[in-house]
């Protein structure tokens, strides 16, 4: 799960990192919140622990709501 993790959080700087250029961010913010919902569910299979499944499920509904928003930037 270390290395889902460490994807998340790579994946989550690039978003930083697009959002705050100048530059239209759609398709590569795109990209990287299909790899977090990805991540976000390989967490959620692997996981044995109902609360890191609920945790997993609480990052898909969130990832959503970004894609959402991203839509809404193009």
């Amino acid at each position: 799960m270390a290395e889902e993790l460490a994807r998340l959080s790579a994946h989550l700087d690039e978003i930083t990192r697009l959002l705050k250029g100048r530059w239209r961010v759609g398709q590569a913010t795109g990209f990287l919140i299909q790899e977090l919902h990805r991540e976000a569910n390989t967490l959620g299979s692997k996981s044995s622990a109902l609360e890191l499944t609920n945790i997993a499920v609480e990052m898909k509904v969130a990832i959503e709501q970004m894609r959402e928003q991203v839509q809404n930037l193009e």
